[in-house]
């Protein structure tokens, strides 16, 4: 894994009345460049990251990849609405600061990891937002899921401060961000992504950079379409499975095996079948991301009524108060539907 190095001098939690100063004549973040290729990389950059590292979000994902970059050395300041959220990583040295503003301010790249759009949207561009600490040299990357509109508003106002801006949402769960397993989605300043590649490695297995801003929202979008599909119909086989007498984890063990083996069946259906659903991905998150692939689709006139059909499934099962539990909870609201017919 790539490490981070020390950059500046440390700054205490009583930020300087003058803002960190954007770059003068000498880039503040230094480190070679590597070519890499315009759809994956297969390999982890060697290059060292030389500077501070801003952390906003820190829930079920952005906790463990702050925790990830201070592991690696990084120099890391992190932000979040409830501060108690911070107290874990402060006391393995991260600092604090009191708002997304001041985190940018004294960050070369500030990472954020939200929970919808409009935590995105007031994050970076609402008052007292990062949109604010932001000037020339440095580099806003946002790993939050959210729709293309969203991530090209931000993009504009983070342009015009005259930083760089690279949408990098992840393909993983709790599990894989703890690992630094994930996959980043990468688009906007190549520039920025590839200065903060080595960060990337620390955080992720692979990443893919796919051009303008929005591209990478996009792709996000379609890949969890795909998977909460792919999750009610799982959810359908094992209750079906069960009704005409068969046992469901024999089924799962045989999906396991077969043309159709997915990581997240074998994963995801042992605790299925015992009706627990310990959260890794929310599934109001997944019931978020249909909504906005579905939108994305209406956009372009793109015919998806599997989806449209698994977004109904899971707007029902955030009616009967699953939206924490995990996204495989929606088996539940098929339950509930078998029992009203019954």
């Amino acid at each position: 894994m790539a490490l981070c190095s020390a950059f500046c001098p440390r700054i205490s939690t009583n930020f300087r009345p003058k803002p960190f100063s954007s770059f003068p004549s000498k880039p503040l973040l230094s480190l070679s460049f590597k070519v890499f290729s315009s759809q994956a990389t297969d390999a982890s950059s060697q290059d060292k990251f030389s500077g501070r590292v801003g952390f906003l979000g820190l829930g079920i994902m952005g906790s463990p990849m702050a925790l990830n970059l201070i592991k690696a050395g990084c120099d890391v300041i992190v932000w979040n609405r409830t501060k108690s959220k911070c107290d874990p990583l402060i006391s393995l040295g991260a600092k604090y600061s009191s708002s997304p503003e001041e985190v940018a301010a004294n960050c070369d790249v500030t990472f954020a990891m939200l929970a919808d759009p409009e935590s995105a949207i007031d994050v970076a561009c609402g008052k007292n937002g990062a949109v604010s600490g932001m000037g020339p040299g440095k580099g806003y990357v946002d790993v939050s899921t959210v729709d293309v509109a969203t991530s090209k508003l931000i993009n504009e106002h983070i342009k015009a401060r005259g930083a760089l801006f690279l949408e990098a949402p992840v393909s993983g769960s709790k599990k894989p961000a703890e690992d630094g397993q994930l996959i980043f989605l990468t688009a906007g300043d190549r520039s920025l992504y590839e200065l903060v590649s080595p960060l990337l490695d620390i955080l992720g297995k692979s990443r893919f950079y796919l051009g303008k801003v929005g591209n990478g929202a996009a792709m996000k979008l379609v890949v969890n379409m795909i998977m909460g599909s792919m999750m009610a119909s799982f959810s359908e086989g094992i209750l079906l499975s069960k009704k005409v007498g068969l046992d469901p984890s024999v089924l799962v063990e045989v999906v396991s095996q077969g043309a159709i083996s997915a990581p997240m069946y074998s994963l995801k259906g042992p605790s299925m079948v015992k009706s627990q659903y310990p959260t890794a991905f929310p599934l109001k998150h997944q019931q978020k991301d249909l909504r906005l692939a579905l939108g994305l689709a209406e956009s372009v006139s793109q015919s998806t009524p599997i989806a449209a059909a698994a977004n109904e499934l899971y707007k029902v099962a955030k009616s009967y108060g699953l939206s924490d539990e995990d996204f495989s909870a929606v088996i539940e609201a098929l339950k509930a539907k078998s029992q009203d017919t019954a």
